[in-house]
């Protein structure tokens, strides 16, 4: 939400006299990962100080910037700097996260909508190569909502997740289960509520607002289809997706939290091919531009046995004694087992 400031003192306000929702299951039962973190760059350029949208396709990073005039989306290389600037193919209202799908286009989610007043959000398909693409309109059952978030799973039906103060964040995709190639244009095409779904709050620091770690504000699916992220302003939530059913997994609620502490305003993230999860922030006043973190093996954490997990891999480190109990009790059995079967 580039916009954040026109609100932050009235949420900031308002959070401080009205208690905030929370998850559904507990979120202090999640298990927090703790993986190997460092800054993949920093970018440099002035018009990449808001940063709200990433998208890998390949070995080909994009972002869109949040709250200019310019909202072309930008390539960068290795280095964060720009590689080129692709306009895109209409005039865009308030762009909020960006995705790779699978036909190999750029989505940028046009879902910005904080006085909820908007008629349509929309969709805007963009071949990065030629920059051609299309408007797609979409349509709420229920009334306006603001959102940041889309998510484009490998079936290619695009699952949006709203971003309310309070409560719940509902969930949306075209109606039918509608794939991106059967979305009229420019529509509207009607979406539909397949859910909700509650995170946080949590106790890492960052993030423009009190109430910061239960805002969802970006998406992403890995380039298998098999994990979806879904962060907040201080947190990455991740869902196993195994059978490609990501309203499933979602209602299902996450598998693991990742904290990304002290991203002034964070929005962005993104999977690489190799399954490193990059998040990215906005920047807060007057600072240096925030750099792109990368956090190394996310989907590694739901490699089943032998494929990728090793006893050196990050470990996923339960937050509650439960999950701790647990494992013990896993671990007792199988020494149980082992001796009855030497015997």
């Amino acid at each position: 939400m580039g916009r954040v400031r026109r609100t932050a003192l009235l949420a900031a306000a308002t959070l401080a006299f009205v208690p905030v929702a929370p998850a559904a299951a507990d979120d202090a039962e999640v298990p927090v990962a703790d993986l190997p973190s460092g800054t993949l760059c920093t970018p440099a350029d002035p018009a990449l100080a808001e940063l709200s949208g990433l998208a890998v396709l390949g070995d080909r990073l994009f972002v869109t910037p949040d709250a200019g005039e310019d909202e072309r989306i930008v390539e960068l290389d290795a280095d964060c700097a720009v590689r080129q600037r692709i306009p895109l193919p209409v005039d865009p209202y308030d762009v909020e996260d960006l995705a790779a799908g699978p036909d190999g286009r750029l989505w940028a989610a046009d879902l910005g909508d904080n006085r909820r007043s908007r008629d349509t959000v929309a969709l805007i398909s963009l071949d990065p190569d030629t920059g051609d693409g299309e408007l797609y309109r979409l349509t709420y059952p229920d009334g306006a909502r603001d959102a940041e978030t889309v998510l484009i799973p490998a079936d290619g039906v695009p699952v949006i997740v709203t971003k309310p103060l309070f409560g719940a964040s509902d969930v949306y995709r075209p109606a039918g289960g509608r794939t991106l190639g059967d979305l009229a244009s420019p529509g509207p095409n009607p979406l539909e509520k397949v859910g909700t779904l509650a995170l946080g709050p949590t106790d890492t620091t960052g993030g423009p607002i009190p109430g910061a770690s239960t805002l969802v504000t970006g998406g992403a699916v890995s380039a298998d289809g098999t994990v979806a992220a879904v962060r907040t302003y201080t947190d990455v939530h991740l869902f196993p997706v195994p059978d490609g059913d990501l309203v499933a997994a979602l209602a299902a609620g996450p598998s693991v939290r990742i904290p990304v502490p002290d991203e002034p305003q964070g929005e962005a993230v993104a999977f690489t091919v190799d399954g490193d999860l990059l998040t990215a922030s906005e920047r807060a006043g007057g600072a240096a531009n925030p750099p792109i973190r990368v956090l190394r093996g996310a989907t590694g954490l739901f490699a089943p046995s032998g494929e990728g997990a090793t006893d050196d891999s990050p470990a996923v480190l339960p937050v509650v004694g439960a999950v701790l109990g647990a494992v013990a009790v896993v671990g007792a059995l199988g020494v149980v087992l082992r001796r009855r079967t030497r015997r």
